[in-house]
């Protein structure tokens, strides 16, 4: 007899647990039950509107490189940089994995660097050919990539703090304890404050006229 009372102790036990659960559930869930899966949309929202802002900067530069060309068809190596820069960020397999893979977000974070760093290349070459400076679709792109650079500069910060609020919530109780229980969602990756500074890239096409 006491062999049988002391092995249905545990069971007991489990199932008070699980109807404590139950009768405490209406109660918790204003505590966190809904917080993750609202968090992570918002997450996955900031994220698209990041891969939106790079889109339409990629979009932009097709007509960037062939006004360039125009005016200073010899500067084949930057241009090319900026040509290959682009194929190689917009060539990224982007999945929904992204922002919980640090390899795969890794490489987006670079590739997007690199064309940055292409274009901030080009862009200085431009100081050389006023010509260029002068051409009305220039002046036109110059308008439009200062606004996507800002864009994305908002874009950026806006999936920082966003991430940075679901990935706390995530270890903060009684938050993590749904998660572990439910949903079992994983930390989103993010940028690096060191990376963007998150201020926007300074465009200038030197069309600005010195005091």
């Amino acid at each position: 007899m006491q062999t049988r009372a002391s092995s249905a102790l545990p069971s007991f036990r489990i199932l008070t647990a699980f109807a404590f659960l139950l009768l405490a559930a209406p109660f918790l869930s204003a505590c966190g039950y809904n917080t993750i899966p609202t968090q992570e949309e918002q997450a996955k929202a900031a994220w698209s509107e990041v891969l939106n802002q790079y889109q339409r900067r990629a979009d932009l530069i097709p007509n960037l490189v062939e006004t360039v060309k125009g005016y200073a068809s010899h500067e084949k190596d930057t241009l090319e940089g900026v040509v290959q820069a682009r194929a190689k960020a917009t060539q990224v397999t982007v999945t929904p994995e992204t922002l919980t893979d640090p390899n795969a977000f890794k490489a987006f974070q670079e590739n997007q660097a690199g064309l940055t760093s292409a274009l901030s290349r080009l862009l200085a070459v431009v100081e050389n050919y006023p010509d260029l400076k002068a051409n009305q679709n220039f002046i036109a792109l110059q308008a439009q990539l200062e606004g996507t650079e800002n864009r994305i500069a908002v874009a950026r910060r806006d999936y920082i703090e966003t991430v940075r609020v679901y990935n706390t919530t995530l270890k903060t109780f009684p938050a993590m304890l749904w998660n572990w229980l439910w949903f079992h969602s994983q930390p989103f990756q993010n940028f690096t404050v060191a990376e963007d500074k998150l201020e926007a890239p300074k465009v200038d096409f030197g069309t600005k006229q010195g005091g």
